[in-house]
């Protein structure tokens, strides 16, 4: 069923006009429909965001996920089904995030982190996206999930290849480095049916051990999860890590506020994730004719539920543009919410803590070179920033 449309993506964007859209919607149109990416509602504010994404009776996951919807193969669970269904995947990778298996990643992380900016550093200027943020999370993908360096390697460059054919709307690049995930994935699943390790310790074993109703999961779902789990642990940390960089260099005096209090960090860190949140295109499909706040909205149509738009909206974060290390308010959503909050949460907050302690405790100040190149939906964020990283004062 057709839709007056109401209102259209720009052709360009920058580091800010996806938010002043975003506020214009929710002002005015905050379930708002457009026929740019296959057509959509735009769902702005916080309380019709968890409304959605806690309503997967209403709203189910299992037709479109994401704006544009780019699924061109088998479903990847656990995002492409409901519950119960989706459980038995969550709970496979949940064991590995405890907080006691979380403490042990600390001191990983932390010479993870060092290893690569250590020579960003040494140069003093670079591409912080290309330079640092396309291949830290891939360091810490690997050893989470037991890679060896040469898949790595692989799943690095064909992650990057998906991301900017996604960006560029290149759908044939997109499906053939889609296709190639897949095989980095079912390698993997092979390895460990040839190679078995103990499920405790290795998510790939963990997924394989799962029983259902004493079943096994169907092959193919466990190659769709596996993949799924792979390429989420690449793109939002590398956007978000760049926005996180463009706002220290538009705040130095933020930059010299966590140097020198390190212990403001964690809480910085949340502002960040909340003023920057690098997903607006999360989708689910209505299951039948409906109303999010009081726009009717028609079985079959996708929603997408704008993470970035929620947690700038002012019903929830007064002075939602401004970055304030006061705010008692702390319900982002960032991560999701509901059934298909994302697991690998607590293992990302961890990596991008310690991103946010290092840049700020080892340099004077960060100095952008150039405007940031920037993605399109579903992500938010810098794809591309040139950066002068400028030493710490003797």
């Amino acid at each position: 069923m057709s839709h007056t449309p109401d209102f259209t993506l720009p052709d360009v964007e920058d580091f800010d006009s996806p938010h002043a859209l975003f506020a214009e919607l929710r002002s005015h149109c905050s379930v708002a429909w457009t026929e740019d990416l296959g057509g959509f509602w735009a769902v702005t504010r916080h309380a019709d965001a968890c409304e959605v994404l806690e309503d997967w009776r209403r709203f189910t996951t299992r037709v479109q996920n994401v704006v544009p919807p780019v699924a061109t193969t088998q479903r990847r669970p656990p995002l492409h089904l409901d519950p119960p269904d989706n459980i038995p995947y969550r709970s496979a990778l949940l064991r590995f995030l405890t907080p006691a298996r979380l403490a042990a990643w600390e001191p990983r992380v932390k010479a993870m982190v060092d290893e690569h900016l250590t020579p960003l550093l040494a140069r003093g200027e670079g591409d912080i996206c290309a330079d640092f943020s396309f291949t830290l999370p891939i360091a810490l993908l690997a050893e989470f999930f037991n890679l060896s360096p040469k898949a790595a390697e692989e799943i690095r460059t064909v992650g990057a290849e998906f991301n900017m054919a996604l960006q560029r709307q290149d759908f044939e690049t997109l499906r053939e480095r889609s296709d190639a995930l897949y095989n980095l994935a079912a390698a993997l699943i092979a390895d460990r049916q040839a190679n078995p390790r103990p499920p405790e310790d290795d998510p790939v074993a963990s997924l394989l051990a799962v029983r259902v109703k004493g079943e096994p999961l169907a092959d193919e779902l466990v190659l769709g999860a596996l993949r799924q789990f792979l390429l989420v642990g690449i793109i939002a940390p590398t956007t978000f890590i760049g926005s996180m960089a463009m706002h220290l260099s538009r705040h130095p005096e933020h930059h010299a506020e966590l140097r020198d209090d390190p212990a403001l960090v964690p809480v910085a860190l949340e502002e960040l994730l909340r003023l920057y949140t690098p997903y607006r295109g999360f989708a689910r499909t209505a299951t039948k004719d409906t109303t999010i706040g009081g726009c009717p909205v028609h079985s079959g149509d996708p929603v997408a539920v704008v993470f970035t738009a929620a947690n700038r909206d002012p019903e929830v974060f007064p002075d939602p543009a401004s970055y304030r290390l006061d705010r008692t308010a702390r319900d982002l959503l960032t991560f999701g919410r509901g059934a298909h909050m994302c697991p690998g949460a607590p293992l990302a907050r961890l990596l991008l803590r310690e991103v946010l302690a290092q840049l700020t405790a080892r340099t004077g100040r960060l100095e952008a070179l150039a405007a940031p190149e920037m993605t399109r939906w579903p992500e938010y964020g810098p794809l591309s920033l040139p950066l002068r990283l400028h030493p710490l004062e003797s």
